[in-house]
């Protein structure tokens, strides 16, 4: 995979600052146009860093990368809900005309994908969008271009940002206390990349079927027209 794309690659390139580079990834994915950054992942491995001891975490190839759980369950979520945060206010007097269809990383397909997201659920989606890569950064923009109420956007950021923040790392601590997962993992983060991907897939995999089910009925009406 990408090497910003790699957990432990990118921990590892802050060296000494990797709590506040964690943190800095965290927020700018949480709502700050950058959409493709590996947070589940991210929040796993720091987690299970977390479970380890200095000689374990070098052994998994971490570096100098050396948290603490209570450091991660306090200001992982604060980074993200500040990040969403931001997002919303982005989106609402900015706006989302910097989304272009051949834009490297703001495409416009992203943002469609997240405002459907967004209207097909209501203020929900800000919750479970924290679980989709690329969702969870453009679900506040588009939160904020829509005019979502302030308040209850602000109150389903702060409870994803928990429960997002708080339970992947939690997950990471406590399978990094079994020798088994730190040897897998390579295919752990390719798991947790495809199960995040999964929502997103099925999503367009409906539209996908329901256009293709609206052309065929769209036909057999004109066709039904012309014999008529």
């Amino acid at each position: 995979m990408p090497d910003f794309l790699d957990p432990l690659h990118l921990l590892n390139s802050f060296g000494t600052l990797a709590l506040a580079g964690l943190l800095l990834v965290i927020f700018i994915e949480s709502g700050v146009l950058f959409p493709i950054l590996p947070g589940d992942s991210l929040l796993f491995v720091a987690g299970m860093l977390a479970a380890t001891s200095a000689a374990g975490a070098a052994e998994a190839g971490a570096g100098q990368a050396n948290f603490q759980l209570w450091q991660l369950l306090v200001f992982i979520p604060i980074a993200a809900v500040l990040g969403g945060q931001v997002g919303y206010f982005i989106g609402r007097f900015i706006g989302v005309e910097m989304f272009k269809p051949d834009a490297r990383f703001l495409k416009q397909k992203y943002l469609d994908e997240a405002h459907a997201f967004f209207e097909k659920r209501g203020p929900i989606a800000i919750v479970i969008a924290r679980f989709v890569p690329i969702v969870r950064t453009l679900a506040p923009l588009s939160a904020g271009a829509a005019r979502m109420n302030y308040a209850v956007f602000s109150i389903y950021n702060i409870v994803g940002a928990l429960v997002w923040g708080i339970g992947l790392t939690l997950l990471g601590y406590w399978l990094g206390g079994f020798p088994i997962i730190q040897k897998l993992l390579e295919p752990i983060f390719v798991a947790i990349v495809l199960a995040s991907l999964a929502p997103m897939f099925i999503e367009w995999w409906r539209r996908r079927k329901a256009a293709k089910t609206a052309g065929t009925d769209d036909g057999a009406a004109e066709a039904a027209a012309e014999q008529a």
